[in-house]
């Protein structure tokens, strides 16, 4: 299993989130993890907002930041590129998405960048992300 995820699973490596064991139960079990670029701006802000909210010291969000982009480092997440063909594919996606999905833009640069490269489902437990995904021919999925 090589399961492509979202940033909001990402986070749940580190954070002690609900659902973070079935989340490292999932990761335990993949041959590779995967994931668009985007997530090397998206998870260190989602630890930086556990320090804004106060359940994580400011140390404690700096040593969890520089451990994720060590990971990111040394390879335990292969990570798309962020790409002009990713870009303009989260535009040309709008063409045929109902104006009432609701969708940010990291989370459609993530399912673009998932279906770019050949994936056929993205894992989140992001309810805009799994709502969004079959328009953009994913199966969203969640532990």
């Amino acid at each position: 299993m090589n399961p492509c995820l979202d940033p909001a699973y990402i986070v749940k490596c580190y954070l002690n989130d609900p659902d973070a064991p079935k989340v490292r139960e999932l990761v335990q079990q993949a041959e590779a993890l995967h994931s668009s670029a985007w997530c090397v701006a998206e998870v260190p802000c989602a630890i930086h907002r556990r320090v804004r909210e106060g359940s994580l010291t400011p140390r404690e969000g700096s040593t969890l930041r520089r451990l994720f982009l060590e990971h990111v480092s040394k390879g335990l997440w292969t990570l798309f590129p962020l790409t002009d063909v990713v870009l303009r594919g989260v535009d040309a996606s709008l063409d045929s998405l109902p104006s009432a999905v609701f969708l940010r833009a990291g989370d459609a640069i993530h399912l673009v960048s998932a279906r770019t490269v050949g994936f056929e489902e993205i894992w989140t437990n992001d309810r805009h992300v799994l709502q969004a995904a079959r328009y953009f021919g994913l199966a969203g999925r969640s532990v």
